[in-house]
């Protein structure tokens, strides 16, 4: 059986009664001085909305009545109540439903509103929308307004600038809010000038040289309020020119690096000439001969093998027949260099952008004992641009309090530059190699194929990534058999340019983590970009 259902007053003195979690944060004084009128003339009409709260009640739905009761009656006055139990979530949903049918809740009550609702979707967007009865649109603005510093929100519920400029300033960091604000209520901006105030202060995403797949979703991304800025996605603006400045650096360290270490690689994997021997004038005339002819070892051409009509030719036989046949394992032994390298670019591309995988690969490696792996001035050199300025020059007791002083966003950063710091300086490849699999990192988004990459093979070798990369095929046999048969500088050329066919996406065996060739993604549908006026509805 159910547990019968307590039963409770119609009617409670003012005193019994405490404020609840009510989403509303600002209450207009001139709506609160005509009803306080009213509750003296007529009471309160309309009973207020409460939950059992220890040996008081919280309210639910009511509070203007509450305060305005209070105002008139002082705390031994009596209002009606309706009390009922309910649960956290309930009491939310009811009060919200409260503040909409009754008075329009203020911008950032509803900000506030949907953070919560959307803590309990557990972070579904589209649910939350949903439970809520708004636009997907909406939530995205509402919870914008969330990243508001509390001076900009006061000046919004006070009218003191309109909801534009609100929107606005939530796309730039919050300790640059308040400064923001004081220029667009000193000079009387109106959101057209604000926001061509801003786009000139901000910088250009289109220009940037690191990988933006953490900007898609940043908040500091002007492009995730397009309907704000009123600018083609491909347009958009970075309001958080630290970070912009932390990851431009960045990048161009991560390409420096990169570049030294290819360098390093080709120097070290191209063959010596002698042993290239299909790529020497003699040899390509030879196999000239060979092509035209037809002759083949064994066949009737070459029976008087004792007395060979051409030294050259049977030079090249013999050498042909001696050398070891290409395989995957062969190929890979010329890029081992240039592979790990590019492995640890992409993994610490992906670290920096990621920091909730900076930190568990910070805690592996701490556990693991290969933190210290990381070497020193991978991480100081760049303190300050990671915590500030003046962090360098600090003593160790300032630099811990600069550290606890860090925001959320900050001390994210810095984990996301110790993992790809770690990525970049631990010695075992295989740890690397370890951390990419479990991330999924894909080297087909930020690596392909190049002259560089193809000149540091032979004939056969490029032949073999020919037939695995799907170019042989592509071309024919026949027109590739040709292409074969010229220098190499010009088989490398026509393999890059072959007509109809793109090496974007196409990852060599030589080059994956498991010997085994990367095929190009599957190509997504394309999408019909949406003209800026309908996104702005």
């Amino acid at each position: 059986m159910n547990a019968p259902q307590p039963s409770y007053p119609t009617t409670l003195p003012l005193s019994r009664i405490v404020k609840g979690d009510n989403p509303r944060r600002y209450f207009d004084r001139k709506k609160h001085a005509e009803m306080v009128i009213s509750v003296r003339q007529h009471g309160v009409l309309q009973p207020l909305l409460l939950r059992p709260k220890g040996e008081n009640y919280a309210i639910v739905a009511g509070e203007r009545r509450y305060r305005a009761a209070q105002e008139a009656y002082g705390p031994g006055g009596e209002v009606p109540v309706i009390i009922r139990e309910m649960t956290d979530q309930q009491a939310l949903e009811a009060a919200i439903a409260e503040n909409d049918d009754r008075d329009d809740p203020s911008e950032t009550e509803q900000a506030d509103a949907a953070v919560r609702h959307l803590a309990a979707c557990q972070g579904d967007r589209a649910e939350a929308a949903r439970r809520l009865a708004w636009s997907r649109s909406k939530l995205d603005r509402r919870l914008a307004l969330a990243e508001l510093s509390d001076t900009v929100k006061t000046a919004l519920d006070e009218r003191r600038i309109k909801v534009g400029h609100a929107e606005l300033l939530s796309a730039i960091p919050a300790d640059k809010q308040d400064k923001a604000l004081e220029t667009i209520l000193r000079a009387g901006l109106d959101v057209g000038k604000t926001r061509e105030l801003l786009a000139r202060v901000t910088q250009n995403l289109a220009a940037a040289i690191f990988d933006k797949t953490e900007c898609t979703a940043c908040p500091f991304n002007s492009t995730t309020q397009r309907v704000l800025f009123e600018i083609h996605v491909d347009d958009g603006h970075c309001t958080n020119p630290t970070c912009f400045e932390l990851k431009t650096q960045t990048a161009e360290m991560i390409r420096f690096e990169e570049q030294e270490r290819a360098e390093k690689a080709a120097r070290a994997a191209v063959p010596p000439d002698s042993d290239d021997i299909e790529d020497a004038e003699p040899d390509d005339s030879a196999d000239d001969t060979l092509s035209s002819t037809g002759s083949q070892p064994g066949s009737k051409d070459d029976t008087n093998a004792s007395t060979p009509a051409n030294p050259v030719r049977s030079a090249s036989n013999a050498s042909a027949a001696h050398k070891p046949a290409v395989t995957v394992k062969s190929i890979a032994s010329r890029t081992i260099e240039l592979r790990e390298a590019t492995w640890r670019t992409a993994l610490a591309r992906s670290l920096a952008g990621n920091a909730a995988h900076a930190h568990t690969t910070i805690l592996v490696a701490a556990m693991s004992g290969t933190l210290s792996q990381i070497k020193a001035d991978t991480l100081t050199a760049r303190a300050g641009l990671l915590v500030s300025g003046d962090f360098p020059a600090l003593d160790y007791s300032a630099k811990i309090d600069a550290i606890r002083a860090l925001s959320a966003p900050q001390a994210s950063k810095v984990l996301s530059a110790i993992g790809a710091a770690y990525a970049k300086d631990v010695l075992a490849f295989e740890h690397v190699a370890y951390l990419a699999r479990t991330f999924a990192i894909d080297l087909r988004d930020s690596w392909q194929v190049d002259q560089a990459f193809l000149d540091r093979y032979t004939k056969p070798e490029l032949k073999f990534i020919a037939q695995e990369c799907g170019l042989l095929a592509h071309t024919g046999e026949k027109r590739f058999a040709k292409l074969l048969a010229s220098k190499k500088v010009e088989l490398v050329a026509g393999m890059l340019n072959r007509p109809g066919f793109d090496w974007a996406g196409r990852l060599p065996s030589s080059m994956t983590l498991d010997g085994k060739y990367g095929p190009p993604p599957p190509r997504a549908a394309p999408q019909v970009q949406a003209p800026i006026a309908e996104l702005a509805a």
